[in-house]
């Protein structure tokens, strides 16, 4: 089991949910729920699990919990990871 950390940058409210990409010391994610009683962090998990393709008890915010600055864990089996790394990579070429 593999554990990879990540800072995400989250703006909520957006039109659509997606990674835009680099964003000061890590990366930054737009989501469609509003900030209102946990729903964006919820709406944030789902959608890193999905890209990710890991069920979504496998990721936890470790900081960040009432911030747009969030400190994500994501828990899963190397091959997943390296799988969904792979396939963002191939999209953005």
């Amino acid at each position: 089991m593999a554990e990879i950390v990540l800072k995400v940058y989250v703006q909520p409210r957006s039109s659509k949910n997606e990674i835009v990409g680099p964003y000061r010391d890590g990366i930054k994610v737009r989501v469609t729920a509003a900030p209102v009683e946990g729903r964006a962090n919820e709406a944030l998990l789902r959608f890193l699990a999905k890209e990710f393709g890991v069920t979504p008890s496998s990721i936890e915010i470790l900081r960040g919990h009432r911030s747009r600055e969030k400190i994500i864990i994501i828990a899963a089996s190397l091959d997943r990871e390296l799988q969904a790394l792979q396939g963002t990579f191939k999209k953005s070429c």
